[in-house]
């Protein structure tokens, strides 16, 4: 019997490590994919001088930079790194592929309101306003661009609320996440770039759909205010902004692994 019992704890025991090890793993931050929004023959929002797809493109090469210099062992994946088109579920199919284990997605904004300048960050959801609704709107009407992105889109209408809907909650097992990483993001925005903070917002985004990870469409500022223009054009601007992402990556990070030691 006692050995028989010694036998049982003994197995416990390795099964109880066995698991530690696999929750360890799960939650380690090996793999990020940076996505810069639009590309190509897709310019994205237009100011007065610059586009969107030019913009997103810099501060996500910089933001790749921050990391692979300061978390080394992070690998970092870019869903583009030149002015091309991608499709938007090629952006997401390449995260899941790698098993990756955050997907950030770089856009410009853009208002009807000249006035109106400032940073947000959002995650896969249900809008729960019009004006959430509009910005996601304006995001994926990509999918109207070519015949192959609307066969891809299993046919969700950008302009139907109906269809946001039906893919909102697709995320849903990676929202707390998310929504703790876009926290992070606007932090660093407000308390150490010094950007007027538009908080965390929830959505229908196509490039955020079938990601299976935690994800983030991160809105750096509008093109349609002429100052804020100016500083998202500007290489200290884009520094600034790339490192705000930076940190809050680096941030989450720390957290989500001290979770994991926990567990032992």
């Amino acid at each position: 019997m006692k050995n028989i019992g010694f036998t049982s704890l003994f197995l416990a025991i390795t099964l109880l490590n066995f698991s530690n090890t696999q929750v360890q793993k799960e939650f380690k931050i090996k793999t990020i994919v940076i996505d810069a929004g639009h590309g190509g023959h897709d310019p994205g929002t237009i100011g007065k001088k610059n586009k969107e797809k030019d913009i997103a493109l810099k501060i996500s090469l910089k933001l790749g930079e921050y990391i692979e210099k300061n978390l080394p062992d992070v690998k970092v994946l870019y869903t583009r790194k030149d002015d091309r088109y991608v499709i938007w579920d090629d952006r997401a199919n390449l995260a899941n592929k790698n098993k990756a284990d955050l997907f950030i997605s770089v856009h410009v904004n853009a208002s009807p309101s000249p006035s109106v300048y400032g940073t947000e960050t959002w995650v896969m959801g249900l809008h729960k306003t019009e004006s959430n609704l509009t910005v996601a709107k304006r995001e994926n009407s990509v999918i109207l661009l070519d015949e192959e992105s609307k066969a891809r889109s299993e046919g969700f209408d950008p302009d139907s609320p109906e269809s946001y809907i039906l893919f909102s909650l697709s995320q849903s097992a990676y929202t707390e996440s998310s929504l703790k990483l876009a926290a992070k993001i606007q932090e660093q925005f407000q308390k150490r770039v010094g950007r007027k903070n538009h908080g965390v917002k929830q959505a229908g985004f196509l490039v955020l759909w079938k990601t299976a990870m935690p994800s983030v469409l991160v809105e750096v500022g509008f093109l349609s205010n002429t100052n804020e223009e100016q500083y998202l054009a500007s290489g200290t601007g884009q520094d600034m902004l790339a490192s705000g992402i930076f940190r809050a990556i680096r941030d989450y990070k720390n957290e989500v692994e001290s979770i994991k030691l926990g567990a032992d």
